[in-house]
């Protein structure tokens, strides 16, 4: 399907936003994109690095007739992760793109090293737009760096709060489900067997203690 560029550049720009796009990202789109380009209509949802419907020949091998045919790309649905979003994305790319990405160390990389003029589908140059935003905004952040005592003290305050937080979900579902009354009566039962064992022990070694002292007085 043939579709204009202008058409292309209108729904990047209400996609993206024109007041969020990166300064002279708009004029460096402009030039990028061509006033026509013929791709599959499912490129436009999708990575697709340059591969698309190809045309040509198909040549018997008795008379060498030739009929047109076409051959479509490999496209793969896959998920791979975005450290600038902190989670996947799960998108429609060629092998060829995916060999790319995993040659620029991640799909971030490749939006961001690829120019425009190779990202021909309206979700490559959507995404690329608003990664460099992001990493722009990550860029005019403050870094703040804390003593190693600092850390250790953050560390151990996490610590403490997960651990509350187990106790926390434990009660609540002895709450929900009843088992205080049983664990007192599980706890209870297991003190009284503790004292009964102490008990038969005692009088184990009294027994002991007199039969020691008849064979003493009998020898």
């Amino acid at each position: 399907m043939a579709f204009r560029g202008k058409e292309m550049m209108k729904k990047m720009i209400k996609k993206v936003g024109e007041n969020n796009l990166a300064p002279g990202v708009k004029e460096q789109l402009k030039k990028c994109i061509p006033d026509s380009k013929v791709v599959m209509n499912r490129a436009k949802r999708g990575l697709f690095a340059g591969r698309h419907i190809q045309f040509g020949n198909r040549i018997s091998e008795d008379g060498g007739n030739k009929s047109r045919r076409s051959w479509k790309p490999n496209v793969q649905e896959k998920r791979l992760f975005s450290y600038i979003l902190d989670r996947h994305i799960r998108v429609k790319v060629t092998t060829h793109a995916l060999r790319c990405i995993d040659k620029a160390g991640g799909i971030d990389e490749y939006l961001l090293k690829t120019p425009y003029h190779k990202m021909d589908t309206e979700m490559g140059l959507f995404w690329k737009a608003k990664i460099e935003k992001m990493y722009e905004e990550l860029g005019q952040t403050e870094v703040v760096f804390f003593s190693p005592e600092d850390e250790a003290k953050f560390e151990q305050g996490f610590k403490d709060l997960k651990l509350a937080e187990r106790a926390a979900r434990r009660d609540a579902r002895r709450q929900m489900f009843g088992w205080s009354g049983k664990l007192e009566e599980i706890e209870g039962g297991r003190t009284s067997q503790d004292s009964h064992d102490e008990t038969a022990n005692a009088v184990d070694d009294s027994s002991d203690g007199d039969l020691h002292k008849q064979w003493v007085a009998n020898s």
